[in-house]
C-alpha cells in the first residue's frame, strides 16, 4: 500500500554534498516511497563528486547566493516540462574558520552571509519555484530543534534558524493568496553530519546530546528524513507553518536524574 501516496510523484531536493547530509537521506526515503527525485546542489565540483551517489537520477547545479544561477535554474526546469509536488531546502552555511566566539562578537559579514545561504534563500527558490510547484504542492526546510538555547557549539546560526522557522508563516500566508502550497521545516537535534563535524564543540555537544536523550542515543539522520517524508506527502496537508521537533525526546530530559548527580559531584 503506497500509505505516503508519493508513487510517481517529482521532488526538487537542494542540498546534498555527500553521503552524509540530510538532503541524500530525504532522498532515500523518498525514492524508496516511490518518488522521483530531482536534485540541486551547490557546484559542479559537488556534482562531480555525488556523482555515483546520485546515480541516474537528474541532477542541476546552482549557487543560491546568484540570483543568475537561481533564474538559470528556474529556466532549465521549466523547459523540463515537468511540475514538482514538492521542494526540499536543506542548505545551510555558517564560516567559522576563525574558530567559535562569543555572540556578541559576530562579524557582520559573516552573520549576513549565513543568512542569505540558511534562510534568505529559501525565499528566493520558493518565489521563482512557485509556478514549478503543484498547487497543493509541499516545501520543506530542515532548521534546529530549539533556537532558544545559547548553545555555545552553534554559535550564531540558532538565531538565523529562528529567522527560517519564522519565515515559514509568511511563505505559508503569503502563497495562500493563489495556492495551497504548504511550508513546514523538520527541527532534528544533534546530527552526525559531515558540516556539523566541522563545527568547533560539535562533536562534545553530540556526545553530551545522547546523555540527555532518553533513549541514550543520537537522533538518526534517517528519523529526520522520515518526518521530512511524511511532510512532503499529501497524508501531512493538514500541517501548515510549522516546525516539527525530531530530538528523540531530548528537550524533556534535561534534569535527569543522573545528569544533575553527575554534575553535582
Amino acid at each position: 500500500m503506497d500509505f505516503l501516496q508519493l508513487e510517481d510523484k517529482s521532488i526538487l531536493i537542494f542540498g546534498v554534498a555527500n553521503r552524509k547530509s540530510v538532503a541524500y537521506a530525504i532522498g532515500e526515503t523518498l525514492s524508496q516511497a516511490g518518488a522521483e527525485c530531482v536534485y540541486v546542489v551547490q557546484s559542479d565540483e559537488i556534482k562531480k563528486s555525488t556523482a555515483k551517489l546520485l546515480g541516474d537520477a537528474e541532477v542541476y547545479v546552482c549557487d543560491v547566493r546568484r540570483d543568475d544561477q537561481i533564474a538559470r535554474l528556474r529556466n532549465d526546469l521549466i523547459d523540463s516540462a515537468r511540475q514538482f509536488h514538492g521542494m526540499v531546502h536543506s542548505i545551510a552555511f555558517a564560516d567559522f574558520s576563525e574558530g567559535m566566539k562569543p555572540f556578541h562578537e559576530t562579524g557582520r559579514k559573516q552573520f549576513l552571509e549565513a543568512v542569505d545561504v540558511s534562510c534568505y534563500s529559501l525565499i528566493a527558490l520558493s518565489d521563482v519555484m512557485r509556478d514549478i510547484l503543484s498547487p497543493d504542492g509541499s516545501v520543506v526546510t530542515i532548521s534546529i530543534s530549539t533556537t532558544r538555547m545559547a548553545s555555545e557549539s552553534y554559535g550564531y546560526m540558532a538565531p538565523i534558524k529562528a529567522a527560517l522557522d519564522s519565515s515559514l508563516a509568511f511563505l505559508a500566508k503569503s502563497f495562500s493568496q493563489f495556492s495551497q502550497i504548504r511550508f513546514n521545516a523538520v527541527a532534528p537535534g544533534l546530527l552526525k553530519t559531515s558540516a556539523s563535524a566541522g563545527i568547533p564543540g560539535y562533536v562534545d555537544a553530540y556526545l553530551y546530546a545522547e546523555q540527555v536523550i532518553p533513549r541514550k542515543k543520537a537522533v538518526k539522520t534517517d528519523e529526520a528524513a522520515n518526518v521530512a517524508a511524511f511532510l512532503l506527502s499529501p497524508r501531512s496537508r493538514g500541517i501548515n507553518a510549522q516546525t516539527i521537533v525530531v530530538d528523540a525526546g531530548m528537550s524533556i530530559n534535561y534534569f535527569d536524574r543522573d545528569l544533575i548527580r553527575r554534575a553535582m559531584r
